[in-house]
């Protein structure tokens, strides 16, 4: 009896440092472990950006928008059926903001939009405008007062609009603009050139 105790006790003693051995070479390895938050949780947590952050450029000058724009269309050459002006907007608010790109433009009536086709033109392209309160850019319009292909010759070649919506570049609020032009032939297109300082 004293001998089977004896090997019993060996026995574990021999287990407990089998395992005594083991530990350090656990210790050492790298286990995986379940995240504290799914990872696609995590990565949308840190790559989205807030609303703040798309409207505030690397220099802290947030985006021009339809709170702080005041709008007109003012009229510069006319000639052979062709229409020239420009879409001016004003900083009407207490700091400064910035414009870089082309404006949405939308002819509308007293029963809503109208066609409009937006032609972009590449001069001037797109480059940053920063507008201090009160200062001034613009577009350059182009359009046609001439009937093309099934519009009527006699009358009104289009619907006369009244005004324009016209929505901020990278915004998606428009400010509404005077119209005072008539109609605007060729199906109501448009070209329009980025915004640049005046």
């Amino acid at each position: 009896m004293t001998r089977r105790l004896i090997a019993c006790g060996l026995l574990v003693l021999a287990s407990v440092t089998a395992c005594g051995t083991r530990t350090p070479d656990n210790a050492s390895q790298t286990l995986p472990t379940a995240p504290s938050t799914p990872s696609s949780t995590a990565s949308s947590t840190s790559s989205a950006p807030k609303s703040d952050d798309l409207a505030a450029p690397a220099d802290g000058v947030k985006r021009c928008d339809s709170a702080v724009l005041k709008g007109e269309v003012t009229p510069t050459d006319a000639g052979a059926g062709n229409r020239y002006g420009k879409f001016v907007v004003t900083n009407s608010g207490g700091a400064p903001c910035t414009l870089n790109g082309y404006s949405g433009f939308q002819l509308q009536n007293g029963s809503g939009a109208i066609p409009t086709k937006l032609e972009r033109k590449a001069d001037p392209g797109p480059a940053a405008v920063t507008l201090a309160p009160g200062a001034k850019a613009s577009a350059n319009l182009h359009w046609s007062v001439v009937p093309a292909g099934s519009e009527p010759v006699e009358g009104s070649c289009q619907p006369e609009p009244s005004k324009v919506a016209a929505i901020p570049p990278n915004e998606t609020a428009p400010l509404s603009v005077p119209w005072t032009f008539g109609p605007v032939c060729s199906g109501g297109r448009i070209e329009i050139s980025a915004f640049y300082a005046s």
